[in-house]
């Protein structure tokens, strides 16, 4: 016991040393992986129990532990983290859709701009998308998937819920140059957001991992949706078990200024929150195809270093730029480890197709 806390006083220390290193921009990035790589080990090290009963009856605690929770916790903090930077550093980072998301590669020479519409058009053939019907997508972003259904289906009505709104200034933007009027953007916390409307279909990208309880959260939705409409979910995922980010260890620097708030949910885990949906399909796809997304992502701000650094300076003030810098590339970086360990087949994406109960 004593032995097990000098280890971890001594890990704190070599840590917050890294960290400081870090903020002076002086680690190598292959060190920087490396670390990531080990990082993530010790994760699996405590996420994997010994035996399948123990670790199911780690799942189902979690389960009714999240039946306990808000829908969502830390929203503000969560907002801030990601979209604080204004639209031009995404611009320069993200693909021509500002798709901030796993992307899908179908081949080795595809493109990033080739890897979202992939990804984009997948969703479409998963979720049954068709021309005519109404359409919500929850958590938006920067209208990624709203965009592409309202160019593509032009008898679609669009509407998108969002938590910023900068990001409704764009869609906005990009409706008025390409002469769309069935998009509608509404800035909302979707945790304590109500309407009466209901929809054809209902996407939702990414936005599970910022939630808690689910019950609540697919209980809120399924009073959206019509007797015989869809909902379909993207969010990343362990394969096997489900944790929350939770900034208690020095070397969580991510949780803290990326994703407080956020959960880790397991690949099965929706399966059990079907109160009032119930699943009628449910797909899995490898972590290699969001890996080679960070990594394009981390390569576009490299080749746009000299554009994002005023950017960054504006947003959090020069002394502060260097460190800001390093850690938005990081992070990239340990995206891109996230789901590459283990050829993909550790941290990955789920596909979920609901329909109403």
């Amino acid at each position: 016991m004593v032995a097990a806390s000098a280890a971890e006083r001594t890990y704190g220390v070599a840590a917050r040393s890294a960290l400081a290193a870090l903020e002076r921009n002086l680690i190598p990035d292959a060190v920087t992986r490396r670390l990531t790589r080990l990082l993530l080990a010790r994760r699996l090290r405590q996420g994997y129990l010994p035996s399948a009963p123990l670790q199911l009856q780690q799942l189902l605690h979690f389960v009714h532990s999240l039946q306990e929770m808000p829908i969502a916790i830390e929203t503000d903090k969560a907002k801030a983290q990601h979209y604080e930077l204004p639209t031009t550093f995404f611009k320069l980072v993200l693909g021509r859709n500002l798709k901030y998301s796993s992307c899908y590669f179908p081949n080795e020479s595809s493109t990033l701009e080739d890897a979202e519409v992939a990804m984009l058009e997948l969703y479409c053939e998963r979720a049954k998308v068709q021309d005519g019907q109404s359409i919500l997508d929850v958590g938006c972003g920067w209208g990624s998937f709203s965009l592409h259904i309202a160019k593509k289906y032009k008898n679609c009505s669009v509407t998108g819920i969002c938590n910023s709104t900068t990001q409704k200034a764009f869609i906005d933007e990009q409706c008025r140059e390409n002469e769309l009027s069935n998009v509608e953007i509404i800035v909302a916390d979707i945790s304590k957001f109500e309407m009466e409307r209901s929809f054809d279909r209902i996407i939702s990208i990414e936005m599970f991992e910022h939630m808690k309880n689910y019950k609540s959260l697919l209980k809120k939705i399924s009073k959206w949706m019509k007797e015989d409409s869809l909902l379909f979910v993207h969010h990343f995922c362990h394969k096997t078990f489900p944790y929350h980010f939770e900034d208690k260890n020095d070397d969580d620097w991510i949780t803290r200024y990326f994703f407080t708030g956020g959960t880790m949910p397991s690949a099965n885990l929706l399966l059990y929150f079907q109160e009032d949906v119930s699943v009628v399909n449910h797909w899995l796809v490898s972590g290699t195809h969001y890996a080679r997304t960070s990594e394009e992502w981390l390569k576009r701000m490299d080749r746009s270093i000299t554009s994002i650094r005023p950017i960054f300076e504006k947003t959090y003030g020069k002394e502060s730029t260097t460190k800001w810098m390093a850690y938005w590339r990081t992070f990239f970086i340990a995206v891109a480890e996230l789901f590459a360990y283990n050829n993909g087949d550790e941290w990955m994406v789920a596909h979920y197709l609901f329909r109403k109960k």
